[in-house]
């Protein structure tokens, strides 16, 4: 299974590249600088570092060290008709805190893999029957905290892969050229999750079917590592440049399983802005609000500091960083 999901996402990396090679290449007569002129290619690359060291300092304190990066790449297509929109979002940090030994040495504060990619045919207006492919993972293993080195999370467990069939609509601004947006509504939509960790799908991790146990602990069946979902799917989209200085990106998911409980919809909201400070640095707030109705966290249900249990929660996650940002 995790070699058909590698195959599918290079078949679609290089799907993207070949189509934008013919497009270049299909009017080999015209001017040479006609021949990009309906692709935009772009993205932006950060990456930021903080360090504290404190040595017989009376006001306390322990020593900490991170570092972040991001990256954002698309390439969209637009000729007559037809719109076909790419995207790639990676991210992923680390910190360490304090010189005690830990069971973690270096805990992650981000980790995602997110690749999107949309095709159009111009309906009316501002409509467009489109068909969207998405698949979202991250690239280590997690674990529950810097003093427990359970595992929660690894590459493929989870990963999500949507496909969708629906309409999208994305309105032009004309008197506003620095602000872009599409809404995505897909009534036809499939999710699978997967869960390739075998420990991790037998303990049912991610809302996959656990494994079975006899009453002396025996494995009488395995977990499942893999679990489809039919539903409803939106997907929504926002930028806007202002100030010369600011860049701000917003996207939201939704989506509801039509079988269980479909009044409980899954959200990932991300939103992410860039102040820029130079030609080379600038500064960097990301805001993740997500909830998934198939995924338990620990919850402090007195107030005390102490985890009773599980339970589902909207969860949130921030980061804030300076450093270095290339755009491209």
């Amino acid at each position: 299974m995790k070699k058909l999901l590698l195959v599918f996402l290079s078949l679609m990396l290089s799907g993207t590249l070949v189509f934008a090679q013919e497009a270049a290449d299909s009017s080999s007569d015209a001017p040479a600088k006609k021949k990009n002129e309906n692709w935009k290619l772009g993205g932006a690359a950060s990456l930021n570092f903080s360090q504290v060291t404190f040595r017989n300092w009376a006001g306390g304190g322990e020593p900490s060290i991170s570092g972040n990066m991001f990256f954002n790449a698309f390439a969209n297509y637009a000729k007559d008709k037809t719109t076909w929109d790419n995207t790639l979002d990676l991210g992923y940090g680390m910190m360490r805190q304090g010189t005690k030994k830990t069971q973690v040495l270096f805990y992650k504060t981000d980790d995602k893999i997110d690749f999107a990619s949309k095709y159009g045919r111009y309906a009316f207006k501002y409509w467009y029957y489109s068909a969207l492919v998405g698949f979202k993972t991250q690239f280590a293993d997690g674990y529950k905290s810097i003093t427990d080195s359970t595992r929660i999370s690894s590459w493929m467990s989870p990963a999500y892969l949507n496909i969708a069939l629906g309409m999208d609509f994305k309105p032009t601004f004309e008197k506003h050229p620095n602000i872009t947006f599409s809404l995505f509504i897909a009534p036809l939509s499939g999710r699978m999750t997967f869960v390739l960790d075998s420990a991790l799908s037998a303990a049912g991790a991610y809302g996959v079917e656990g494994a079975v146990f006899d009453d002396n602990g025996v494995m009488l069946s395995p977990g499942k590592k893999f679990r489809p979902e039919f539903g409803g799917y939106v997907k929504a989209q926002f930028k806007i440049d202002f100030w010369k200085v600011f860049t701000y990106n917003s996207k939201l998911d939704l989506f509801s399983n039509y079988i269980v409980k479909a009044q409980n919809v899954d959200m990932n909201w991300e939103n992410l802005l860039t102040i820029k400070l130079s030609d080379w640095f600038s500064a960097n707030l990301s805001i993740t609000l997500a909830y998934d109705d198939d995924i338990d966290v620990p919850v402090d249900r007195d107030g005390d500091g102490v985890y009773e249990g599980l339970g589902k929660r909207l969860q949130f996650k921030e980061l804030l960083g300076l450093g270095f940002t290339y755009k491209f």
